[in-house]
């Protein structure tokens, strides 16, 4: 069976989620990284219908403002801007003629570089040696690093270090091929497990997602890295480097809310390739 987040229906006009889109908060309650995967292929797909093959995205930016049941999506699009050199879009993703999230896309021209000598951080992340995980377009649980090092052992990396993640994306509808920007924008979602992962779990649930690029992924393989985190009061923000295979390539802020009450527990958890999840008494 084709691993997907969502399949087709009402000739493609809405998705129905599958068991890979179900979150770790509950069992009719849909993770970020499916539900952004659809709001960006609604995005793409209404640039592709407005001709605009010039442009690329540069900053997507996600309202997870309720949550996605298991109830069909559907997505309404908007034009708010096209110009030259830009084109903004809207989507809200809908269930039951309601809007549980938004989006926005701001595409850009790419033209040349500037010839000025401006500071950069002149170092980025890196994925995990190729002995460790080869490059690949399947799906795969995520490798994480943290003190332990790297592993796809999620009990491993339960602890307070700086948390790195190796992804590869999951095709967001069945039958469908995954873009790049697809990939990176549902990944993206994860910006929240690298930087909210400590020792008692994930306590944090992130209400948005904004994500900028430079350039496009390589292909659909992705990396996150901790740089930054704040919090107080309950309310965290943090940041990540997003890379591919070929360096870094743009950055995610993500803000949260204190959710203790219903800690996801990855101490506890562990995932197969196919989807499978496991829970452990450990």
């Amino acid at each position: 069976m084709e691993l997907a987040f969502f399949t087709s229906d009402d000739g493609g006009a809405s998705l129905v989620a599958t068991d890979l889109a179900v979150s770790s908060w509950g069992k009719d309650h849909l993770h970020g990284v499916a539900v952004s995967g659809g709001m960006a292929r609604a995005l793409e797909s209404r640039l592709e219908q407005e001709g605009r093959t010039d442009l690329r995205p540069a900053r997507y930016t996600v309202d997870l403002f309720r949550p996605a049941s298991r109830q069909p999506l559907t997505f309404a699009t908007e034009v708010v801007r096209a110009g030259p050199r830009l084109a903004l879009v809207d989507v809200t993703a809908l269930q039951d003629g309601r809007a549980v999230s938004r989006a926005s896309g701001l595409f850009l021209k790419p033209t040349a570089d500037t010839e000025g000598e401006v500071w950069s951080p002149g170092t980025a992340p890196s994925p995990p040696p190729v002995d460790v995980a080869p490059p690949t377009t399947e799906p795969h649980v995520p490798y994480l690093h943290s003190d332990a090092g790297w592993s796809q052992d999620f009990r491993e990396h339960q602890n307070a270090s700086r948390k790195t993640s190796w992804n590869s994306g999951v095709p967001i509808v069945a039958g469908e091929p995954l873009t790049p920007f697809q990939a990176v924008a549902a990944i993206a979602d994860g910006a929240s497990l690298v930087t909210n992962w400590g020792t008692n779990g994930v306590e944090h649930i992130n209400t948005d997602i904004t994500l900028t690029l430079v350039r496009r992924p390589a292909g659909t393989e992705i990396g996150l890295q901790a740089v930054d985190r704040l919090e107080q009061d309950g309310i965290a923000v943090g940041t990540a480097t997003v890379f591919d295979r070929e360096g870094a390539l743009g950055t995610i802020v993500v803000t949260s809310l204190a959710n203790a009450r219903r800690t996801v527990d990855l101490g506890k958890e562990q995932w197969e390739d196919d989807g499978r999840r496991t829970t452990s008494g450990a």
